[in-house]
């Protein structure tokens, strides 16, 4: 994964391979991404995965977006994908990486811990996400990923950092300066028009960290 773009896009739980395809094939013409994570919930089973993968990971690789699936690193070398992203797994990261080699892109998350996180990048991860940023509970009451926990892993760590979890425009822009990738809210999807219209919008936020 690299600074530029900086654009890291979730699915949604649930939807036809077919017609997402299509869908995503637009949006890729249209706004930079990084990186498309497969999230299918608890309950898809290996053909859902598969299904989703044989349709999906063509269109991202032709716009040079790599492709990872949520936790089942075993399918990462049989349906081709680029890696992992680890979020509930209870295998640990160093046995995934021993696994999967260095080539293959193995994320993690950390939740709101910069401890976590801390353990995480130096068993090797290529990234550690963190969240959740925006509100998430009915009353916008839970624990979030704050502030300040991204600005004391830029200035310290060199591990890239991911923002995810409701995030928001208004949180994307907040934190354009001191997170590395940001994951919009996967409830965004909608038609491509309108996706490639709010994405476009979070692009914006996101300006070289360089710059």
């Amino acid at each position: 994964m690299t600074e530029q773009p900086r654009l890291y896009l979730e699915t949604p739980d649930t939807f036809d391979p077919a017609s997402f395809s299509l869908t995503l094939a637009e949006v890729l013409s249209k706004v930079p991404v990084a990186c498309l994570r497969l999230s299918l919930g608890l309950q898809a089973d290996e053909a859902a995965w598969t299904q989703a993968a044989n349709h999906l990971i063509a269109v991202c690789h032709d716009y040079e977006v790599a492709v990872v699936i949520t936790d089942h690193f075993r399918m990462v070398e049989p349906l081709g994908l680029d890696g992992v992203h680890l979020a509930a797994s209870k295998a640990s990261l160093r046995d995934v990486r021993a696994a999967l080699g260095s080539d293959r892109i193995v994320g993690a998350f950390a939740g709101r811990s910069r401890h976590q996180g801390m353990v995480l990048a130096e068993a090797g991860a290529d990234y550690v996400a963190f969240g959740p940023v925006g509100a998430t509970g009915a009353l916008g009451d839970d624990g979030r990923a704050s502030d300040d926990l991204f600005a004391w892993w830029a200035e310290m760590i060199e591990t890239p950092s991911v923002a995810e979890g409701a995030l928001s425009l208004a949180d994307a822009e907040r934190l354009s300066t001191i997170a590395d990738f940001a994951v919009p809210d996967p409830r965004l999807w909608g038609s491509a028009e309108e996706t490639i219209r709010v994405l476009s919008a979070f692009s914006a936020t996101l300006p070289d960290l360089d710059d």
